[in-house]
């Protein structure tokens, strides 16, 4: 554990308590942010912290939040902050200030976790490393608790966590498949392979990911072409420095999006 952390997780009090309360003071809470931010750039730390107790769950996805009429830890909720956080400052572009954001996020044990489980873009394999050894960092605290992800009734331990939410990342990055390397292991070497990977070494684990995604994608009319090694590395190669860095970390849906985006491609031919 890392000088300074505690053993157990806290998470910031506006994340707890019913749906519609926390849904208030996550909004405060961005409107809190924008105002300081406005003034000199900075972002404040939350004004409260609140300890997880033993049993209870944090909830990190609002597609299983189904209920809300109970207190509960709303993590996935963080996304409400950075919502307000933008509305109160009236920026037409918001890039800067969500970056910002989650930079500052990263250095706390609950921003760490959201920034790494959540679908939020960009998932460049530069971002995602910066997001995965953020969560390497509160390793100990995170796993003091439990977590709802894909069911509303089946909490899982933290290694679970990352297994259901990120391993496209170990699968891509961390191939090898040593059945005794730990979750934590198999994450620290994605994230030190993603900050130093060459364009050649992401096209070689979008390669790796490409025949899962083509196998679970469906409506694709050109899957034959589509499944050519040949094809894929070609295309690859013709995309243009931003386009590939939005799919450089070959995340999963990434890929996907990409697979659908040739194969209308290919029918225009």
């Amino acid at each position: 554990m890392k000088p300074g952390q505690t053993s157990s997780l806290q998470l910031p009090s506006f994340l707890h308590g019913t749906y519609p309360e926390v849904q208030q003071k996550t909004q405060r809470e961005g409107l809190r942010c924008g105002e300081h931010y406005r003034k000199d750039g900075s972002l404040p730390s939350p004004a409260k912290l609140l300890e997880v107790r033993p049993g209870e769950a944090v909830v990190t996805q609002d597609l299983i939040d189904f209920y809300r009429e109970r207190s509960a830890w709303r993590l996935y909720m963080v996304s409400n902050v950075k919502s307000s956080l933008c509305e109160a400052l009236d920026w037409p572009d918001t890039y800067e200030v969500d970056d910002h954001y989650e930079a500052f996020c990263r250095e706390t044990a609950w921003g760490a976790l959201y920034f790494a489980i959540a679908q939020t873009a960009p998932k460049s394999a530069e971002r995602m490393a910066l997001r995965l050894q953020a969560l390497l960092r509160f390793w100990e605290p995170l796993q003091s608790a439990r977590y709802l992800f894909n069911s509303p009734n089946d909490t899982l331990t933290l290694d679970e966590l990352m297994m259901a939410a990120r391993d496209w990342a170990m699968d891509a990055w961390c191939p090898e498949g040593d059945a005794s390397a730990s979750v934590r292991e198999r994450l620290e070497r994605a994230a030190e392979r993603m900050a130093r990977a060459t364009r050649e070494e992401s096209i070689e684990a979008i390669l790796r990911q490409l025949p899962r995604v083509l196998t679970s994608s469906r409506g694709l009319k050109h899957r034959d072409v589509l499944a050519d090694p040949g094809f894929q590395r070609e295309r690859l190669a013709q995309l243009d420095v931003r386009a590939f860095e939005r799919v450089s970390g070959a995340c999963t849906s990434d890929i996907l999006a990409l697979l659908h985006a040739w194969d209308r491609q290919i029918g225009k031919q």
